[in-house]
């Protein structure tokens, strides 16, 4: 598999799953806008192990819940690179509150970095891309709570949820464009977010206790199937979700 020529952009591209998404990429020979917020010498680090690998990369720093910073990364994708190929809408935040403690502050945050960043990267890159000719690629990184409830985290499951059908419809409505729209929907994967599951041994082991393959993911192997959905092997996928879970959705106490 290779996307040599290919550029992409990936928001929130300098920590987590989408850094090892940005890496995943450059290893099959994208060029690469890394979006990002905060920790810049993160993003310029980044930048520095793309260009090592033989590819180009550009950090870019974009508030993607703004539709014009979102405008900022694709212009700054075509005005280096001459044309953009893919979008991986990775950024995400949770608030770990329930419906009944959930502040207005907190939702909209989750909603506008969650799911609003999604619609609107996904429209913007998509009218690049049609105007460009030659479709192209939109990953949504969801979560297995686009379709499994997290009590507890109902703003997230909500963004999650909306990411879903954004996927599906987007989906059907770009095809004639020839623009594929999938997502990754991870279970739990090792990054700074589950770090204090990570430090509670007691915490992780019924974790790891409730994955059939008996472990959180790595990093790496969300990217993976990244890779693989911005490739020709998925040159047959739109509209769906791929979960990438270890199995937790179908587990069972087996009553």
């Amino acid at each position: 598999m290779t996307l040599q020529g290919k550029t992409a952009i990936v928001t929130g591209g300098n920590s987590g799953i989408g850094l090892s998404i940005v890496l995943e990429l450059a290893k099959q020979g994208a060029n690469i806008v890394i979006d990002y917020v905060v920790h810049p010498e993160t993003a310029v680090a980044l930048e520095q192990e793309v260009l090592a690998l033989g590819d180009k990369a550009i950090h870019v720093q974009a508030d993607v819940s703004k539709i014009a910073d979102l405008q900022k990364l694709v212009d700054a994708a075509v005005a280096t690179f001459g044309r953009l190929d893919i979008i991986v809408n990775n950024a995400g935040v949770e608030t770990r509150t329930s419906v009944l403690d959930t502040t207005e502050e907190q939702y909209q945050r989750v909603l506008d970095i969650n799911l609003k960043s999604a619609f609107f990267g996904t429209q913007i890159a998509a009218k690049q891309m049609v105007a460009q000719g030659g479709g192209g690629r939109i990953i949504n990184i969801t979560s297995v709570h686009e379709d499994w409830p997290m009590p507890g985290n109902t703003a997230y499951c909500l963004s999650k949820g909306g990411m879903r059908m954004l996927t599906r419809t987007a989906g059907l409505e770009l095809a004639p464009h020839n623009i594929l729209v999938t997502a990754v929907g991870p279970g739990a994967v090792a990054t700074p977010i589950n770090t204090s599951t990570m430090k509670d041994a007691v915490l992780l082991k019924k974790l790891d206790d409730a994955i059939p393959l008996g472990r959180m993911a790595k990093p790496e192997e969300i990217a993976s199937v990244v890779a693989f959905l911005a490739g020709e092997g998925a040159a047959y996928l739109t509209a769906t979700t791929i979960f990438a879970d270890g199995g937790i959705m179908h587990s069972s106490p087996g009553l």
